[in-house]
């Protein structure tokens, strides 16, 4: 199992929980001291890799044949840049976004199709999961370039699924809404901390294990069973666009 965006996050929580379940893991991210400390956590074999530079995915795809090939793919790597308005936003930050989170996802899924068709006729199956986000579902304002990134992620993962009919390979998405990580906010707020704790103020949000659990649950499925969406969100969040705030009470009668 190649998972990228190792190195923190939901990345992290993903290798642990499958690690837990006894599958063998290849941690991919560009923090090489994070990504070592992870391998001797989990016995996770760790690969630093940045999914943007074509020439580290190739050798990515080599080393993954080298250490014994690969029958899943977790395509986590991600982020969001800013919260500013189409009109005002930074170019650069859009590149950005669309580098790791579009682009990235491209190159890790092309350079390793072919170790994970290696894997399908050794075992009979293989399985990619992309991870996206409900803002590739929903625009909401201030979203623009993620929701961008995230709404061409969905569709690389539907126009991939349709390309690989007829082969042993599922496709499936994880969709979800708000996570509380201890960098994604941070990140996308360029460091404010108060204003990176606010979205998560007065609620319960998913935390990386919450997900983990739900994108490694999609791999125990019997092969055959493809999840093709999976949007998971806490209860306190019925949409991008309606959170509650506060206790969760039942109504009086």
């Amino acid at each position: 199992m190649v998972v990228t965006g190792a190195s923190s996050g939901i990345g992290a929580a993903t290798v642990r929980r499958f690690a837990e379940l006894g599958w063998q893991t290849v941690a991919v991210a560009r923090r090489e001291d994070r990504l070592r400390a992870l391998a001797e956590e989990t016995g996770a074999h760790a690969v630093v890799c940045d999914v943007t530079d074509e020439e580290q995915v190739t050798r990515l795809a080599a080393e993954v044949t080298a250490t014994g090939g690969a029958t899943g793919l977790v395509n986590n790597a991600g982020g969001a840049l800013g919260v500013e308005s189409v009109e005002h936003a930074s170019n650069d930050d859009w590149r950005r976004m669309f580098e790791v989170n579009v682009i990235g996802l491209r190159s890790v899924t092309a350079a390793l199709l072919p170790v994970l068709r290696v894997g399908a006729r050794r075992t009979g199956w293989a399985s990619i999961l992309n991870l996206t986000s409900t803002a590739g579902h929903d625009a909401y304002p201030g979203g623009g370039g993620y929701n961008a990134a995230k709404y061409a992620a969905h569709a690389v993962t539907g126009v991939l699924r349709l390309e690989l009919a007829g082969e042993p390979i599922r496709v499936m998405e994880l969709a979800p809404g708000l996570v509380h990580t201890e960098e994604f906010t941070l990140n996308r707020l360029r460091g404010d901390a108060a204003e990176a704790a606010r979205p998560y103020a007065d609620v319960i949000p998913l935390q990386a294990d919450d997900v983990a659990r739900v994108l490694v649950g999609a791999f125990e499925q019997p092969p055959h069973v493809n999840q093709d969406l999976i949007v998971v969100r806490p209860v306190a969040q019925s949409s991008v666009f309606h959170t509650h705030r506060g206790p969760l009470v039942p109504r009086a009668e």
